[in-house]
């Protein structure tokens, strides 16, 4: 989530990558079983309302979400960031703030919609926003998440922040950091509810490496993505080389989805989505779903696009090419197909071409255009002029 702290904590994240010895943490083997066996679909509250949130604007979203079709093309989870807390009783309990009088009434009225409910704190004392976070009453907090009927938990890193970057090595920063994700995932083990346990720490000491180790189904990669071309480009192509430590039910998370909140152009907008898509990043949408134009939820539910983000063979994409600002990505799909995208991130228009062997494959292969959804026939290279900030997204069939 978004707050002006975070540009230091930010900064201070850059810092600590950079000095990290490649390999000096390694990711435990993922459990056999996960709570997001493929990248999950849904909306996050901040992006958009940061914290003029309440019960009646999620109500408004979950309707939205079923009456626009959003649910039926595998948008599931409702999560609620920041600002919905309000004080502990004298036992400890975490309340809800007026903002949000009934938790559990809202629970149920999201999964009468036949949707989850995700909500957000923060394993330090605040959150972001400066609400009571789960220091010291994980076990509270999660059993109360539970018999609300909560789904899916961001727990962002944000006040145990400056403890991590402050530590007298690497190391020790990441002891603090993991022993407080571990907390957590053992509070949630221990209600017996399933929950989506998101890791939101900024890309902070590699968790690419460590994320399922601590029980993370999803862990961030990067700092907090925003409504502006350059932004989401650059936190899209910093995932560059991270597909080897992302496997299904555990997911590299490059931040929400901007589609919609008028900062892009439509073009724009579906390069965003087309990138997410072939890094199998989760597609949370951060848009207010009850007054989105028919265009923005043409690239939020494109069919083509979405069966690219949750193939089943769950393999993120990766660079396969970078010339200037012209750049091909390509991700392996199940049954041997390929997912390629050209992407145009320059200002003009600009020819682009790919043959099949540049991504693996041998031969002419059948091409479909997805944005165009246009089958392009059997070919062994393509050429097209790509729009600027612009993509062409392709699926390329196994022979």
């Amino acid at each position: 989530m978004r707050n002006p702290k975070k540009t230091l904590l930010w900064a201070g994240a850059c810092a600590i990558a950079a000095l990290l010895v490649t390999g000096s943490v390694q990711a435990a083997p993922a459990p056999a079983k996960t709570a997001a066996p493929t990248p999950p679909m849904g909306w996050n509250s901040w992006n958009h309302f940061a914290a003029k949130i309440d019960d009646a604007t999620v109500r408004a979203q979950a309707d939205a979400m079923v009456s626009s079709g959003l649910r039926d093309a595998g948008y599931r989870y409702i999560n609620i960031d920041d600002t919905w807390e309000g004080e502990r009783d004298a036992g400890g309990v975490l309340h809800t703030n007026a903002k949000f009088p009934d938790m559990k009434a809202l629970a149920d009225y999201v999964h009468s919609k036949g949707l989850k409910l995700g909500i957000y704190s923060s394993p330090g004392a605040k959150t972001c926003a400066g609400f009571a976070g789960s220091l010291g009453h994980e076990a509270q907090d999660a059993k109360t998440y539970a018999e609300w009927g909560v789904d899916y938990l961001k727990y962002d890193l944000c006040s145990l922040t400056p403890s991590v970057e402050k530590a007298a090595t690497l190391e020790e920063g990441h002891a603090i950091e993991a022993a407080a994700y571990e907390k957590m995932r053992d509070a949630i083990k221990a209600t017996g509810r399933p929950m989506v346990y998101s890791l939101c720490q900024y890309g902070i000491n590699q968790p690419w490496r460590w994320g399922a180790s601590v029980g993370g189904d999803l862990w961030r990669t990067t700092g907090d993505i925003s409504d502006r071309f350059s932004r989401m480009v650059q936190i899209g192509l910093s995932q560059a080389g991270l597909a080897k430590f992302q496997k299904p039910g555990h997911w590299n998370d490059p931040d929400m989805l901007e589609v919609g909140n008028g900062g892009m152009k439509a073009v724009e907008y579906r390069t965003h989505m087309s990138l997410w898509a072939i890094l199998a990043a989760p597609l949370l949408a951060g848009n207010d779903l009850s007054t989105m134009t028919p265009e923005t939820l043409s690239i939020l539910a494109n069919k083509g696009v979405i069966a690219i983000d949750q193939d089943p063979m769950g393999k993120q994409g990766d660079r396969v090419h970078a010339e200037g600002p012209l750049e091909i990505w390509a991700r392996p799909l199940a049954g041997g197909a390929k997912a390629v995208g050209l992407f145009n991130l320059g200002d003009r228009p600009a020819n682009m071409s790919v043959t099949t062997a540049e991504v693996g494959l041998k031969g002419p292969h059948a091409l479909h255009d997805v944005w165009a959804d246009k089958d392009l026939g059997k070919q062994a290279s393509f050429k097209a002029v790509v729009p600027a900030h612009g993509v062409v997204l392709l699926r390329i069939a196994a022979k």
